[in-house]
């Protein structure tokens, strides 16, 4: 199977886990509260294998995690296929066009490929085998983290269509389960699902659900996938999955359903109801507070009669999501240059949650043009979430983070080349702006030849308050400094200290040396803890042309602040009973991996 064969369901998935000896059957009795979140994370802080629970207290199906939580099962369970299909269409755009029949004979299989792209109904499927009332309390979602609000579906895909165009939308939300027949349902802003029910609502009426739970892997890595708005995810996943897509009728619902799927819950969001969600564990690595958000009433559940169900577990990066959207950001890096010409190269941080930095290549022809592909790339779809934006028009690896950031801070004017633009909306799950959905967006950029040689090593006397310089990368020193509580105006005397001076960029941080020691830790610990617009500091900002000209140093103010939610720790119940039991669950041995701190690693 591999690369070529399709992965069309769970059950199929795992067989091929078995022959490639990437899956561990637990069949020790396991709680979905907590315990089967931290054995999944032990195991994946160690490069370990898809985990199968055969044995969970109080449900009547076995659970499957860890499915995608390396680059060899990701690669697994979507194949080198659509990544080939996508460079082969954007070679077919470069090399035959114009089009003549001898430029266009070498990509002939495209045609063929694109024939197998769509929907193929079917009047059966294995996730209409039973067909019975809600009873949802006797599936096994999980409960992630002792302060989360309760157990959640993690892998929800769900399907709606426009009220107006019947336009279809498949998104992933999460799903708090309140009783047997009711779930949250947690439409964030900018998400397709929460438009179509703005809609339904702004009309007075409820707008039909199916939460679609399994099925083929590429129904799941379409459900994030950054596309237009108008895009349908279910063609997406008929590319990778390189056939049509198998739906069946619906007993329950207007919408036709996955045939392969695991589960299939059936039902509606009414307008004007909504119910408290949260808080919970996400993938910043904090909680997401409770807010209100609508409610989804199941009325029928669709399921095999052999079901599994599959799960995954959020928190401090790397888990099993940061695989999905590296996996992700390949396929479809090759189609940026053909959306926004003037992007050479695009990358998002998957240390950082994804949407709080990003970074691109783009082409600097006259001055400023680099400006234009910021504003395209922070209004394009989910990019548009993006809060920190770095720009060279320097062709180079991406992912090298900290050489990425020694060849900007080489090169940028401080007076000229930062930006924050105010006042605007953010990611519902990034809490470091004023208040929920809004914040604020910073862009530097770093272009043409260097203007300054960078140092590397720090000497002199710190400001009081400050203490541990550690070096991230030449012109990037942290410090250490008194918490923002005590001191809130601490990166302002920083910025005006003459013996940083020489450093273009100073991060304050609560821990220095933590927050040095792997480059992922720097990522996660500086860009989800400030907000441009009220953690940027500078030694002097005047308004030049309704510009905002700054002096540097420029001090990023990466301190926890009292508003900010809480990191997510397992408890020491649930970590000592896992400590305990490692043996039985794992009988043959299994390496037990450091779950606090090893994904930072």
């Amino acid at each position: 199977m591999g690369s070529n064969a399709p992965v069309r369901n769970i059950s199929q998935f795992l067989d091929e886990l078995r022959r490639e000896d990437e899956l561990a059957v637990v069949d020790a009795p396991v709680s979905t509260d907590e315990e089967i979140a931290e054995i999944h994370r032990r195991v994946i802080a160690a490069n370990g294998p898809a985990l199968l629970f055969t044995n969970v207290e109080g449900a009547d199906f076995p659970v499957v995690t860890n499915l995608f939580g390396t680059k060899k099962r990701t690669e697994l369970a979507f194949g080198r296929r659509p990544l080939d299909f996508v460079k082969d269409c954007v070679r077919l755009v470069h090399e035959a066009v114009p089009p003549t029949p001898k430029k266009l004979w070498p990509f002939r299989h495209l045609a063929w490929q694109g024939a197998r792209v769509g929907m193929k109904r079917k009047s059966r499927g294995p996730v209409l085998e039973v067909v019975e009332d809600p009873q949802l309390t006797r599936i096994p979602l999980l409960k992630l983290w002792p302060e989360d609000g309760g157990h959640f579906v993690t892998l929800p895909l769900v399907y709606t269509e426009d009220p107006e165009s019947g336009k279809p939308n498949l998104g992933m939300y999460r799903m708090q389960r309140y009783d047997d027949a009711t779930t949250g349902m947690h439409w964030q802003i900018g998400k397709g699902g929460g438009f179509h029910y703005w809609k339904a609502e702004q009309a007075g009426n409820p707008l039909p659900v199916s939460c679609m739970v399994g099925g083929p892997p590429a129904l799941i890595l379409s459900a994030i996938a950054p596309l237009p708005e108008d895009v349908p995810e279910l063609l997406l996943a008929s590319l990778l999955l390189g056939e049509k897509l198998p739906t069946c009728k619906n007993p329950a619902g207007p919408h036709s359903i996955i045939s392969e799927a695991e589960f299939a819950f059936i039902g509606e969001v009414a307008p004007g109801e909504r119910r408290p969600e949260g808080p919970f564990g996400d993938h910043y690595g904090y909680y997401s507070l409770a807010h209100d958000y609508p409610v989804f009433r199941v009325k029928k559940v669709l399921r095999r009669r052999d079901a599994i169900w599959p799960a995954t577990v959020v928190g401090k990066p790397r888990q099993e999501d940061f695989f999905i959207g590296d996996f992700l950001q390949e396929l479809l890096s090759p189609l940026f240059p053909l959306v926004m010409p003037s992007v050479r190269d695009l990358w998002s941080y998957g240390e950082t949650g994804f949407h709080s930095l990003a970074a691109a290549v783009v082409k600097d022809r006259y001055g400023r043009e680099a400006l234009q592909s910021a504003f395209r790339i922070l209004g394009e779809g989910q990019l548009s979430l993006t809060k920190f934006l770095l720009l060279t028009d320097t062709p180079r690896d991406l992912t090298d983070f900290a050489g990425l950031l020694e060849h900007i801070l080489a090169r940028v004017n401080w007076e000229t080349d930062l930006y924050i633009f105010s006042n605007l909306s953010m990611d519902t799950l990034d809490y470091t702006g004023p208040e929920v959905n809004k914040g604020s967006k910073g862009v530097i950029v770093g272009l043409g030849e260097a203007v300054r040689e960078l140092p590397g090593e720090f000497s002199g006397d710190l400001p009081k308050g400050t203490g541990e310089p550690r070096v991230f990368c030449r012109g990037c020193l942290a410090l250490s400094g008194d918490d923002y509580e005590s001191d809130a105006a601490l990166p302002g005397r920083i910025a005006g200290a003459e013996s940083l001076s020489a450093w273009p960029l100073v991060v304050l941080c609560d821990d220095a040396k933590e927050a040095t020691a792997t480059e992922a830790r720097f990522l996660w610990t500086t860009f989800t803890r400030f907000e441009p617009a009220a953690d940027i500091h500078s030694a002097n900002a005047e308004v030049r042309r309704a510009h905002i000209s700054y002096t540097g140093p420029i001090v990023i103010d990466a301190r926890k602040k009292p508003w900010h939610p809480g990191e997510v720790h397992c408890s020491p119940a649930a970590a000592e009973k896992v400590t305990t039991r490692w043996k039985e669950y794992f009988p043959a041995g299994m390496e037990m991996g450091d779950s606090e701190s090893a994904h930072l690693g």
